[in-house]
């Protein structure tokens, strides 16, 4: 028999991106930006004034998708790129005064593209649904480095922790 792709798990978590991805481009269209470019004004408003390097890490992306980002939201006058003190082969980037405003009509877009994500959900479905997403997103990422912040999350403390916790295997990267 056929494996059934439609009812396995990362079928539906490929939908499930593929919708979250199409109306939180809606919401980003109404405050000008593209998708992508929201998580770079909010990575600087996390820590202004980080290299190329740092924010291609930050955003899992590779440096010429940065360059080419931090180039259309400069050209927007959000961000602004400046050559390092320290090293003058480095340019930072920051936040204009006009990308911090942008920042939180990102978040007004997130709060409401959460709000429609979640609906129909309770709390502890919602919980839930973040813990399991987590342990996904682990188990298919190429490093078993841990976000801090998820880890520290206290209202998913609260769960069970009866479901089978899945052992991460690096795989080899070629340098």
């Amino acid at each position: 028999m056929a494996f059934s792709y439609k009812k396995s798990v990362t079928f539906r978590l490929l939908q499930a991106a593929k919708a979250q991805r199409a109306r939180s481009g809606g919401h980003l269209m109404r405050i000008g930006l593209h998708p992508g470019q929201e998580l770079v004004l909010k990575v600087l408003s996390d820590g202004d004034g980080r290299t190329m390097s740092q924010l291609a890490l930050a955003l899992g992306v590779q440096p010429p998708t940065v360059t080419k980002m931090v180039t259309r939201l400069s050209a927007q006058g959000l961000v602004r790129r400046q050559v390092s003190e320290t090293d003058g082969r480095l340019a930072r980037v920051f936040l204009t005064d006009e990308g911090r405003t942008r920042v939180l009509s990102v978040d007004k877009a997130w709060k409401r593209l959460e709000k429609e994500a979640i609906a129909g959900l309770d709390d502890k479905d919602r919980k839930k649904l973040r813990k399991l997403l987590r342990q996904i997103e682990k188990n298919l990422s190429l490093t078993t480095e841990i976000d801090p912040e998820l880890d520290n999350d206290t209202d998913v403390d609260d769960l069970d922790e009866e479901a089978p916790v899945a052992t991460v295997v690096p795989l080899a990267v070629e340098a």
